[in-house]
């Protein structure tokens, strides 16, 4: 176990090497749990997919031939094709990149927002805490589901209002985990120490606050992807997420519900994609939430 005091050291150097034999620590750990290994490797697939798209695709994603509409999967057309004859797989695969853009997008945009709001509500306390967490009460007493449909419909459809629309309603929770983390070690002694130092609030939240918050906000992102994954595909299915002829995975199962008892590989696969890349997310997160979280380690 890394020292504490090597953590918060003023030696830069001090405070890299520490960070490096963590980081050693955490991998080694993370990689004896073969369920987290099978989860980072389905994300691991999702990236190098999405990277290589235009490579691994063997048809168009957006144009297709009608001759060859609804086709069963062959040899040819591994998952058939669609009612426009299109090839599913390589709509699939280049539909990894854009989900794979909406999770990062909605992670940039959320986790820092949650992470500022909890901190600054956990440092200060009083009532910029009553004021904060108020909002952030509001926000997460309605569904999330429904408040990202009312800020798409507000916004209006498109894959860009739909990262907005998850983004806003993602950020709570990460606030909230945020602040009970500050409220731990708000009155620590390392605090005091730095507030004799005569630092300011802005320093002492940004270099001390928030890097003790950031193991369990990357917990709580890593297990929220795939949450984000099913919000992103359930706006592409009512039609407010990306737009035709995108192959965004949600759009693909609306598309194919029509054809869902005689064509059932139409919305199969779309749907099949989004439950393995889901489930690899939970399983990856599941060991990140084992290896950062003491308590965890202390019972293994």
């Amino acid at each position: 176990m890394i020292p504490t005091a090597w953590l918060l050291s003023d030696d830069p150097e001090t405070r890299w090497q520490a960070r490096l034999g963590q980081g050693y620590r955490l991998s080694r750990a993370l990689l004896r749990n073969p369920l987290s290994v099978v989860g980072l490797s389905i994300i691991i697939a999702l990236l190098l997919v999405a990277a290589f798209a235009p490579w691994l695709a063997p048809f168009s994603a957006v144009e297709g031939d009608l001759a060859d509409r609804l086709q069963p999967p062959s040899a040819v057309h591994w998952m058939g094709t669609d009612e426009l004859g299109r090839d599913i797989l390589s709509r699939v695969i280049y539909g990894a990149r854009i989900t794979l853009g909406i999770v990062l997008l909605v992670a940039v945009i959320a986790a820092p927002l949650g992470l500022l709001i909890g901190t600054v509500a956990g440092y200060f306390g009083g009532w910029i805490d009553r004021v904060l967490m108020g909002l952030t009460d509001i926000f997460l007493s309605l569904p999330r589901l429904i408040l990202a449909l009312a800020f798409v419909a507000a916004l209006g459809p498109g894959i860009e209002n739909a990262v907005i629309a998850i983004a806003i309603t993602a950020w709570p929770v990460y606030a909230r985990i945020a602040r009970a983390e500050v409220l731990t070690f708000r009155n620590a002694e390392f605090l005091d120490a730095v507030r004799m130092q005569d630092a300011s609030s802005v320093r002492i939240i940004a270099l001390h606050v928030m890097p003790l918050c950031l193991s369990s906000t990357i917990v709580r992102v890593t297990l929220d992807m795939a949450g984000i994954i099913l919000t992103a595909a359930g706006l592409g299915f009512l039609g407010l997420g990306a737009q035709p002829p995108l192959p965004e995975w949600g759009a693909m199962i609306s598309r194919g519900r029509d054809f869902i008892l005689d064509q059932w590989w139409v919305a199969t696969m779309p749907g099949f994609a989004i439950v393995v890349v889901s489930l690899g997310f939970c399983l990856f997160g599941d060991g990140l939430r084992d290896v950062l979280d003491p308590k965890q380690r202390g019972r293994g």
